[in-house]
């Protein structure tokens, strides 16, 4: 007993096998998708993927190459179109070596001179003599090294118009020397043909049909005829290239791409196609980094119509972190900056309009099923499960680059949160409530010191600090240390027993931000310490924020 092949093609299955067309992994991949039992691996996709006839103008190497992506990017059979098998009965035995290598199911040969023409291509039809094509068939069959290795002799005698005698003496002259299947080819525009032959078979080899021509038969009535293998060899090609060609062109006519946009595939639809999910779960079971297992905790539950009036039309019914910045949202671009720094688990904290959070492919989603009744720290603590070792949390309304996620990322201490002195030197922003924080050292505009960017500690947070005693804005962005998910774990139990009210600025701690639970930390003796940055962030509240965000990422001048 040989062994077997990885996805065979099982021909004494129940019912009829039905294979699409596929000229590359991704194409594979749709077929799969669809629902067929099997890929064709065509000759023709593949020619005209690089431009070029389907007439032996392609190596072995080339489809081989094709044939085995798609093999390895699907889990159901890949049947490969070898044309004429590249040559002689030496030809033969190197490619089934090679194909079985690339645990390819089945292979096609068809009974056509070497180098073949496309079969609906009028003019040169040349079939092989009977004695060589056999020989080939036996080199095939005696080369194979799995014993479900499928070898397909493809009958081109109706294509040739040689007439019905010559393509059943064909046939059984092939199922004599051992092939697995007949396909018995025809360029006709009705069926006739092929279901004459299929009544005149006598069932020694199972039978394979391509209703390119005679697209009026349906797969029921063929599968009443006896035939057991119905391929569709070219039709994804087909339709791309009327479809591509359409989308393109409107987007020319119309000096843009909005209107194609509901015509087309989104963008996390082909990362799932990619196997981009996948590729992330191996990312977070083995690459490590030198910020080791940090995860970040995105809190993007609120509604859009939460934001400031000036922005409420821009941001319509969607969430906040779903705004378009510049051609992206503002959780894409928290989720690119996260990344290039080496956080690669992203946990986003969804509720109103969640769906069209979930439908982003590579970040992981938690629901506040409340969060039309609670606020921030009721959004962190549904993701409780998350807060274990270290984890960077933000609020999604905030832009950064990759240096300030890195200056937080790299304070190793329990509590830390990114701070800005710089909103003193815009007397706007003295003036709104901001969340204002007060340090153990105050800030100095003016004092030069070569400690400037050193950590300190945070003794009161909060809209309500006084403004002459506020040293920095909290930019919105914090890190806990794995220890210091254990204390914030604990202090979040015990509140919930105790449930305070109010609780520091909030009327509850269900109504609690992030800022009021700071502030108990700082209450009860835990240092909160303030990284500072005076540069490399932006919140995204107002229009203006908006548009300046918006210049800025014009002008390359942010990442």
């Amino acid at each position: 007993m040989k062994r077997r092949s990885r996805n065979p093609l099982v021909l004494n299955s129940n019912g009829v096998i039905r294979l699409a067309a596929a000229h590359n992994a991704l194409t594979a991949k749709l077929v799969e998708r669809a629902g067929f039992d099997a890929v064709w691996a065509s000759g023709l996709e593949i020619s005209t993927s690089h431009g070029v006839p389907d007439a032996n103008i392609l190596t072995m190497t080339e489809f081989l190459n094709a044939a085995a992506e798609m093999a390895d990017s699907v889990s159901i059979p890949v049947v490969a179109d070898c044309d004429t098998g590249f040559g002689n009965s030496n030809n033969i035995i190197h490619l089934v070596r090679k194909y079985e290598a690339a645990r390819i199911a089945a292979i096609c040969i068809e009974d056509k001179l070497f180098p073949k023409v496309n079969s609906f291509v009028p003019g040169r039809q040349e079939l092989a003599p009977i004695a060589e094509f056999v020989g080939k068939i036996l080199a095939a069959k005696n080369t194979q090294e799995t014993d479900d290795f499928v070898v397909i002799a493809r009958v081109e005698a109706l294509i040739a118009g040689w007439g019905m005698e010559e393509a059943l003496r064909r046939a059984h002259a092939y199922a004599t020397a051992g092939a697995d299947a007949i396909f018995i080819h025809s360029k006709s525009t009705e069926p006739a043909q092929i279901l004459e032959f299929a009544e005149r078979w006598d069932g020694s080899a199972p039978l394979v049909v391509a209703p390119t021509t005679y697209c009026s038969v349906t797969v029921d009535e063929l599968e009443r005829a006896g035939v057991k293998v119905v391929m569709y060899t070219n039709h994804g090609m087909r339709a791309a290239v009327r479809a591509i060609g359409d989308v393109l062109g409107e987007i020319l006519r119309n000096g843009g791409s909005r209107t194609v946009e509901d015509k087309i595939a989104p963008v996390s639809e082909l990362f799932q196609l990619q196997g981009m999910v996948e590729l992330k779960k191996a990312e977070k079971e083995y690459l490590r980094t030198e910020n080791g297992a940090t995860t970040a905790i995105v809190l993007a539950a609120g509604a859009g119509g939460q934001c400031d009036e000036s922005l409420r039309a821009l941001v319509g019914d969607r969430p906040r972190g779903m705004l378009d910045v510049h051609g992206r949202t503002v959780l894409q671009r928290q989720v690119e900056t996260l990344r290039s720094v080496g956080v690669e688990d992203v946990v986003v904290v969804a509720g109103y309009r969640r769906a069209k959070i979930e439908d982003m492919q590579d970040v992981r989603v938690v629901v506040n099923e409340d969060y039309d009744t609670t606020h921030i720290v009721s959004s962190l603590m549904a993701a409780e499960d998350h807060l274990r070792g270290d984890v960077l949390v933000s609020y999604s309304d905030v832009l950064y680059d990759k240096q300030t996620v890195q200056r937080l990322l790299d304070c190793q201490d329990d509590f830390a949160i990114l701070v800005d002195g710089s909103f003193h030197d815009d007397h706007r922003l003295c003036a709104k409530r901001i969340d204002r924080a007060k340090a153990e050292r105050p800030y100095r505009r003016l004092l030069r010191r070569l400690d400037s960017s050193a950590p300190t500690p945070v003794t009161a947070i909060g809209k309500d600090v006084e403004q002459d005693e506020t040293d920095y804005e909290f930019v919105g962005v914090s890190k806990f240390s794995a220890r210091g998910c254990e204390v914030l774990r604990d202090l979040y139990s015990d509140l919930r027993r105790s449930r305070p009210k109010p609780f520091h600025e909030a009327p509850s701690l269900e109504r609690a931000s992030l800022t009021d639970l700071f502030q108990e930390l700082i209450d009860r003796g835990h240092r909160v310490t303030g990284v500072e940055v005076n540069s490399g962030w932006a919140e995204v509240h107002t229009f203006d924020d908006y548009r300046r965000i918006c210049a800025l990422l014009s002008a390359g001048e942010m990442g």
